[in-house]
């Protein structure tokens, strides 16, 4: 859905108004930071080429592909909304909170963030010697498909097992191997999610439930809990997404209005690793104006 707008986006000072003609917002994605196919100047590049004007970079757990977005984004001319995608867990369920525009160098949010990318390198290692027991793979072959700043995860295991012709592609390795039920898996450290609402809102910045109808994906969290982070201050919803039916869609939409938490839109891109294509799903103007002007650093544009 195409929208356009002259609605002006306050800077996270509060101060001075962008004045921009926004038509195309996506909100979530990865770079090879994380779990990506794509440098973060690679895929600032490529949101310009599909014709998307804001541009969200949410690597797991992680703001270290900021500062390269940022110099391709004022050369490529697409603003960038600064985030991360926090790794947590709700009783047990694993879940996904998106965090936009916050101080990456607040201490208590930063050793979080820390402490999940070191467990999840360790977990990775256990994942791959367990799989490397009844199939052939390496930690080097893992290795290598990750970047060099990249904490190594599920993902790039998934495409080691592919290229091994264990897999067909990401989503069977997701489905067998590497499921959360299977004997190859094995948990990692993640903060329970109002704790990590808590830590977002204290860093500044704008925390929004990533995906939570996600039910292809395992297991989701009740309503309930949902009412409960609204109270903690979760600011928004990812609501359009691909992996909720339009039924998800439509009861989403109905609890975000009842708790007056914002709706929004996004790809989730992975590059090729994922069928999911930039600017899918989009985030109104309107919506992109009330995170900016909640967080705490500006967008850069």
């Amino acid at each position: 859905m195409l929208l356009s707008s002259q609605t002006p986006i306050v800077s996270g000072t509060g101060q001075t108004p962008i004045p921009w003609v926004i038509v195309r917002i996506d909100l979530h994605t990865h770079s090879r930071v994380s779990d990506g196919t794509q440098t973060p100047a690679e895929l600032v590049a490529e949101a310009r080429q599909a014709g998307l004007d804001v541009l969200a970079l949410t690597d797991h757990d992680t703001t270290a592909g900021w500062a390269e977005a940022a110099t391709a984004a004022q050369t490529e001319g697409v603003a960038l909304v600064r985030g991360t995608e926090v790794s947590c867990t709700a009783g047990g369920i694993s879940v996904h909170l998106l965090s936009y525009l916050h101080d990456p160098h607040d201490p208590a949010l930063a050793a979080e963030l820390a402490a999940s990318r070191a467990s999840r390198d360790g977990r990775a290692r256990a994942m791959v010697d367990r799989l490397a027991a009844d199939f052939d793979l390496t930690w080097e072959e893992v290795a290598a498909r990750a970047g060099a700043e990249a904490t190594i995860g599920r993902p790039h295991i998934a495409d080691a097992l592919v290229a091994r012709g264990h897999a067909t592609d990401r989503a069977a390795a997701f489905a067998t191997m590497l499921a959360p039920r299977g004997p190859y898996y094995v948990r990692y450290h993640a903060p329970e999610v109002a704790d990590a609402v808590g830590l977002v809102l204290a860093a500044g910045g704008v925390p929004v439930f990533a995906h939570p109808r996600a039910s292809a994906r395992g297991r989701v969290v009740s309503e309930q809990v949902i009412r409960d982070l609204a109270e903690a201050g979760l600011v928004g919803l990812e609501v359009d997404h691909r992996d909720h039916t339009e039924a998800d869609k439509a009861r989403l939409r109905e609890l975000a209005a009842e708790l007056g938490l914002l709706v929004t839109g996004s790809s989730d891109y992975h590059g090729a690793g994922k069928p999911n294509r930039l600017g899918e799903h989009t985030t109104t103007p309107e919506v992109l104006a009330e995170i900016v002007g909640r967080g705490r650093i500006d967008v850069v544009r």
